[in-house]
């Protein structure tokens, strides 16, 4: 008993929420650093405020995952989150553009990106579910391509809107119309494209997708089989919680040890100065880590096993093998993401504009610019994923994603090299030959891996190994260019580059199994 293939257009109509997902998030991520430095944001205040969006991934996607595999009512298993977040989200970006000061508006990033993450996280669980081995790349390509274009349409609205007459330059301290109402824009489209997915589908049930597993397994034996690795003894928890615990109260006590004169920020009461705030924040998570685990262990000792934070806890222990070997791709993937997305905008009015003032014409165009940018590089990427459909078939994932991944860090090299901000374009291409690859192959090779009955919580804890890096980069990526480059934003492209290469190298060593691994009946469902 195999699932059933399913139509191109079924496979479009589950895809299409992420058109709408896709504006929310690269709305945030091309405007959201512009929007800090208008209400007042310096360079150096940027990855602490950008903190917010991988918290809230790192937090909402597990719990989501985890409690979606567990829901079963009228809309189904995963669509009552696709619509939930999508609400919510919408009713952010309303707000974002509307923030009367700087507190406001990172406190609405915080609602903004929780609200995405639980709407995104079901639907790529939701591909897992409703696809056989056979159709996954070819479904996780299909989201590649509406991301691609749902990034296109956000990157281009507010240069488009300018190009209308809408007005680009505000007062000090004022967001720009033309940001008002792309952002106006872009919250009605991620609702209506999420209704569109909600209404147009439907899923498998739980017993199901329980027969479907099981049949699969059968038909593939241990390849897919429940992870083998032997639950993690509480003794285990307490001990690696003591150590991540006792590191992160050393490193905060070592930097407190060292206090410079304090400056008039949030943290001036440690004496932090840019770095040691930095330090302090890392201390911090890494203290964090080490109590949930302590706390896991507690639970294990007392019997609750089946209590759900510690079956999350435990799945993330209990990785799958292809899974624990992506995390380390996904981790230097994203780290190159992120100095991207935290530091393009900056780098493109400081070094190809020659603006650093938010309120000059000139530093509003690089805004408007790299949005244009991002169409591109996403433009290229809703074309490649349709590529990638095909070449996924006839070749390995692994090469295939590594020379995306190299292709993407060669363009990071471009936008250093090329001192004019027209011919930009070039190198933009060849970030969304990675961007298509990103957003798809480790997903269709992961969604292979892992137990049906737990897809969403397994998609969940992989976001983990996304929102890490992002943490890291937010943390190190401010004391990286202080230090070592001027504190000039255009070198986050050269740190970008490097993540990719060393993510390019890490793929080559993930254990894929075939596409084509299960037999699937003939024929299509209609």
């Amino acid at each position: 008993m195999q699932k059933p293939k399913l139509s191109f257009g079924q496979i479009w109509n589950m895809s299409f929420g992420f058109l709408g997902i896709q504006i929310g998030f690269d709305l945030q991520n091309g405007n959201v650093s512009r929007i800090f430095q208008t209400l007042g944001a310096s360079i150096d205040d940027l990855p602490i405020l950008w903190i917010a969006a991988p918290l809230t991934g790192l937090i909402v996607q597990p719990i989501i995952g985890y409690v979606s595999d567990k829901t079963w009512g009228p809309l189904g298993r995963r669509r009552p989150y696709f619509l939930a977040g999508a609400i919510l989200a919408s009713l952010a970006l309303f707000v974002m553009p509307n923030a009367p000061a700087l507190w406001v508006a990172a406190g609405t990033l915080w609602i903004l990106d929780a609200s995405l993450n639980t709407t995104m996280e079901p639907t790529r669980a939701f591909v897992g579910d409703m696809l056989p081995d056979s159709q996954r790349t070819t479904g996780y390509a299909m989201q590649s391509f509406f991301i691609g274009l749902g990034a296109v349409l956000a990157g281009a609205l507010p240069w488009l809107l300018t190009e209308f007459g809408v007005a680009n330059t505000a007062p000090e301290g004022e967001i720009p119309m033309s940001v008002h109402l792309a952002f106006y824009v872009g919250g009605a489209a991620l609702f209506l494209a999420i209704l569109l997915t909600v209404l147009t589908t439907k899923e498998y049930s739980p017993e199901q997708l329980e027969a479907f597993e099981a049949a699969r397994q059968a038909e593939l034996g241990e390849a897919v089989a429940e992870p083998h690795t032997p639950p993690r003894p509480a003794g285990a928890f307490f001990s690696g919680g003591l150590i991540w615990l006792i590191v992160g109260a050393a490193l905060f006590a070592f930097v407190w040890a060292g206090r410079m004169d304090p400056r008039p920020d949030a943290l001036a009461f440690l004496g932090a100065t840019e770095f040691k705030q930095d330090l302090y924040v890392l201390a911090g998570l890494i203290a964090g880590f080490g109590f949930v685990q302590i706390v896991a262990g507690m639970m294990r000792s007392a019997g609750k096993d089946r209590n759900g934070f510690m079956e999350i806890v435990s799945d993330l222990f209990n990785m799958p093998v292809t899974m624990r070997q992506l995390a380390v791709v996904q981790f230097f993937t994203w780290f190159g993401l992120f100095a991207m997305w935290i530091f393009g905008s900056s780098a493109l009015a400081e070094y190809h504009y020659g603006a650093s003032d938010p309120t000059s014409e000139a530093f509003q165009a690089a805004g408007n610019w790299w949005g244009v940018l991002g169409s591109v590089r996403n433009g290229t990427a809703a074309i490649a994923a349709l590529a990638i459909i095909w070449l996924a078939s006839r070749m390995d994932r692994r090469w295939l994603h590594a020379g995306c991944l190299l292709a993407g860090a060669a363009g990071f090299v471009g936008m250093i090299l090329i001192k004019s901000p027209a011919p930009l374009w070039a190198p933009m291409v060849l970030v969304g030959v990675a961007w298509a690859a990103i957003v798809s192959v480790p997903y269709a090779i992961l969604s292979g891996s892992v137990p049906a009955r737990k897809m969403g919580v397994y998609m969940g804890i992989f976001n983990i190994f996304i929102v890490v890096p992002q943490l890291v980069a937010a943390t190190l990526l401010g004391f990286l260019l202080r230090t070592f480059f001027s504190n000039e934003p255009i070198w986050a492209f050269a740190l970008a580059a490097a993540g990719w290469v060393i993510a390019a190298i890490a793929v080559l060593r993930v254990k894929d199994a075939p596409e084509d691994a299960s037999p699937e009946p003939l024929g299509e469902t209609s």
